[in-house]
């Protein structure tokens, strides 16, 4: 036992001696795991894909949707269920207007801003305000447009903030459940097609019709030239948003199909900006009532105006 723990000694002796000469060594531990290399994917990364990927969902993501299901979450009939939807802060809401406003060419509008926590307090907020800015700079335009007329009478039009709320709520809800059910249904047509959520895309929808708000405001100017510019800039603007999300998700369909379903993406988005535009601001003039004037012998006198 003696000479047994004198070698164990010596050991540990020409141990720290070499140490000592060389601290750069590596040493082992043999309570330490040994690093297994993780395996790569076996098929190499098209240029331009890696967002797809992620949008598509790896092993990671599967599991991580996988664990976030494990959550418990409260029941649709609770108001702690409808909170998640508006639990966004203000810096969020901002830094996703401003990509609405300034769409970067190549990069998703939602993989960027939008799937790590989808929101509908900004969509909510953005219609609510675009609703009131179109019903108050129609009447408005309409104002300065007969201002100086002899036989004008400003009215204020209130039916028109319903249009605008009917018109505005109905297209930032309607086209993208009509668009989600697309999807859902081309996916399970074709592999590898990237799926959204019906949030996602509500959400998508919302902050692309912040554009409008500015562009509403600068309608009252009255001269066409300069309404159709502006709407055609702002259509030019959130329509790229809107593309530049959802080709991804269609671009490996079908190339018609893929081709259609953007088409019919940036038409139901350019009819809504010329709608608002040609009803609230464009509409064509009509004849004022012509004032009743009595006369002196008891006769009336209608004068003819225009």
């Amino acid at each position: 036992i003696a000479s047994l723990v004198m070698y164990l000694f010596a050991e540990f002796d020409d141990a720290a001696n070499l140490l000592a000469a060389n601290p750069d060594a590596t040493t082992i531990s043999i309570d330490e795991p040994v690093e297994i290399p993780k395996t790569q994917h076996g098929r190499l990364q098209e240029p331009g894909r890696e967002e797809d990927d992620e949008l598509l969902g790896t092993d990671d993501s599967d599991k991580t949707e996988l664990l976030a299901g494990q959550k418990k979450s409260a029941p649709f009939w609770t108001f702690e269920y409808y909170q998640t939807f508006f639990d966004v802060d203000t810096y969020q809401v901002l830094d996703r207007i401003k990509g609405s406003v300034f769409p970067v060419p190549g990069k998703n509008f939602v993989r960027l801003y939008i799937r790590s926590n989808p929101d509908l307090y900004g969509p909510f907020w953005i219609c609510a305000t675009l609703v009131f800015t179109i019903a108050v700079s129609g009447n408005l335009s309409n104002f300065f447009i007969h201002l100086g007329k002899p036989t004008y009478h400003y009215v204020p039009e209130f039916r028109k903030v319903s249009i605008a709320a009917t018109t505005i709520y109905a297209y930032a809800w309607l086209v993208p459940l009509a668009l989600w059910g697309f999807l859902m249904w081309r996916n399970s047509k074709v592999m590898n097609i990237v799926s959204y959520s019906f949030l996602e895309i509500v959400c998508v929808y919302g902050y692309s019709l912040f554009i409008y708000i500015p562009t509403a405001i600068l309608w009252i100017i009255p001269q066409k030239v300069v309404r159709w510019v502006l709407v055609m800039f702002s259509l030019c603007l959130s329509g790229s948003v809107l593309v530049m999300t959802f080709w991804p998700a269609v671009r490996d369909d079908n190339r018609r199909i893929a081709v259609a379903t953007v088409g019919t993406i940036v038409l139901l988005h350019a009819l809504l900006a010329v709608g608002c535009l040609a009803y609230f601001f464009d509409a064509p003039e009509v004849d004022f009532p012509a004032p009743i004037i009595p006369a002196h012998n008891g006769t009336t006198v209608i004068t003819k105006s225009h």
